[in-house]
């Protein structure tokens, strides 16, 4: 029987792999600090689960609990993870009715639940306050991503104005356009250029759906009772100081969170740590691989959930990775290059005989950790972002969308742990930045050693008494329990996408996916972003 005074926390994750990931790391926290957890998948995301997984991936605990509501996805498609537009439009226009019963009956005693005392949702799911003020409990908004990220997209309307954005043409992919010098906006580095904000500027549509769906969700935060994020202050300083400056809710950092749940969920023997959100089957056997190898030999490329790219750029990869020297865990996803199955050349993999491990998913914290990896080939995923930098580990990356150029940007520029491969994808550089890191250069020792430095100071955040991360997660603690803030009213909170245009965002996303029935949302030769029609 549950106690009645147990507090219950509603999670609800943004249905794709990079934001359930965090999610389920949050709400394992919030259970070993005595929650009732119910957390709720999209139908489409818990039909993949379970393909992939198995029943038993959403059977839960008595105290963490799964739930499912419709999101309007087609059931016929295997995999639309890549068509972000399609699911911002489905979320919005579909799970608030269903997500506002959900919380009716957990309250109405059936399920055998304690009452709802707050939500934490996705914070580009912020109809989710809409349901939480009906009710009078707290919401709190997780962003998953950067606090760089988050300015990155605050500063659209700063673009827009500016008449950086939309692009004049689509010849400025390509013309050097994209560097102009960006180094006024608010919160963010005076290194800026215009290709380093998030990818969905590179638009000539002033309509486009993903850069005015990111305005509109941002704009409407301040309506939370506090904002998440997984991150440390020592880590993204300005940035955290300029998203304290604009919202009104509390801003909590509390990463990096795998430390975090390390440290109150370990993996031995708690039935919690085999709670997993992982849409794919991991390949355990490239931990056997990697054991034996000799300390930092090993390159680990994993380009994320949704990066997609074409077959020419594949091969290249495959060279740049095959002439380097070095032994290689590479992750191939069935789904990596657009629109054909992800096939190697022959010759790459008699080339690579003994010294290459090739899996579709893996459990990629425990790779980062082994002592045998001493570089991360990445997109530049936050998620990933954190795990490698908890590891120590210097970074090699391939930006693909959304916000992980900027990650890019401070990554190589800021906080001195990463190197980019460049939009054109080549042999020749993708070799040569591996054994710059690899080889004990001057720029690979100093890479190691601030990641090194990275990683100390996370570890104080998140481990050591005083730590900012562990005190924030009190003051988290406290907060999501209380009574709902005096939330300003939807007419206070400025919410027009931009001037001149709609402000309900429902009439946009429905005029946008008529006008773009072939909407492809990806790169295309000129990688980071094309979404020009």
């Amino acid at each position: 029987m549950l106690v009645d005074g147990k507090p219950h926390a509603v999670c609800v994750p943004y249905p794709a792999q990079g934001h359930a990931t965090p999610m389920m790391k949050l709400a394992k926290v919030l259970h070993s600090r005595g929650f009732h957890i119910t957390f709720v998948y999209t139908e489409h995301n818990h039909r993949r689960l379970v393909r992939s997984r198995g029943p038993g991936a959403v059977a839960g605990l008595p105290d963490f609990r799964f739930a499912t509501i419709p999101d309007g996805l087609p059931p016929s498609d295997p995999d639309t993870t890549q068509d972000q537009a399609s699911i911002c439009y489905s979320t919005t226009t579909t799970c608030l009715p269903h997500l506002k019963s959900l919380i009716g009956d957990l309250n109405n005693g059936a399920a055998g639940t304690p009452p709802v005392t707050c939500v934490v949702a996705d914070s580009i799911m912020s109809f989710v306050v809409d349901a939480t003020a009906e009710i009078g409990v707290p919401c709190a908004l997780f962003w998953t991503a950067s606090a760089c990220g988050y300015m990155g997209y605050y500063n659209f309307r700063f673009l827009i104005d500016q008449g950086l954005t939309p692009l004049k043409g689509e010849e400025q992919l390509t013309n050097g356009y994209l560097d102009t010098p960006v180094t006024n906006a608010l919160g963010m580095s005076k290194h800026m250029r215009l290709r380093d904000f998030p990818s969905f500027v590179r638009t000539t549509d002033r309509d486009d759906i993903l850069l005015n769906f990111m305005i509109h969700e941002l704009e409407r935060a301040s309506r939370a009772d506090a904002i998440i994020v997984n991150t440390f202050d020592e880590f993204e300083e300005p940035a955290l100081d300029a998203m304290r400056a604009i919202l009104t809710p509390p801003v909590h950092t509390i990463g990096p969170l795998n430390f975090v749940v390390e440290q109150l969920v370990p993996d031995g023997g708690d039935p919690l740590a085999s709670i997993r959100p992982s849409l794919w089957r991991e390949d355990r056997s490239c931990l056997e691989w990697l054991r034996g190898r000799e300390p930092r030999s090993v390159v680990y490329v994993n380009f994320g959930s949704i990066t997609t790219m074409t077959g020419e750029q594949l091969v290249e990869f495959a060279w740049g990775l095959a002439n380097c020297g070095y032994d290689f865990l590479w992750i191939v996803r069935n789904d990596l290059v657009k629109g054909d199955a992800a096939v190697l050349p022959p010759e790459f993999l008699e080339a690579t005989k003994g010294r290459c491990f090739l899996a579709s998913w893996c459990e990629q914290e425990a790779v980062l950790r082994h002592e045998a990896v001493g570089i991360f080939l990445t997109h530049y995923g936050w998620n990933s972002m954190m795990e490698g930098l908890s590891a120590g580990l210097p970074m090699l990356g391939w930006p693909f969308f959304a916000e992980q150029q900027t990650n890019c940007r401070y990554a190589c520029v800021e906080w001195g742990v990463g190197l980019e491969v460049g939009d054109d994808v080549r042999r020749e550089v993708v070799e040569e930045r591996i054994r710059e890191v690899m080889g004990g250069g001057d720029v690979g020792r100093e890479m190691r050693r601030k990641a090194m430095e990275w990683k100390n100071i996370a570890v104080r955040a998140t481990t050591q008494p005083g730590g900012r991360s562990l005190a924030n997660l009190e003051l988290l603690l406290k907060n999501i329990q209380a009574r709902p803030l005096d939330r300003p009213s939807p007419a206070a909170v400025q919410t027009d996408l931009v001037p001149g245009i709609d402000r309900d965002l429902t009439n946009i996303l429905n005029w946008e996916l008529h006008k773009k029935q072939s909407w492809i949302l990806g790169m295309n030769s000129t990688h980071g972003g094309k979404f020009a029609k």
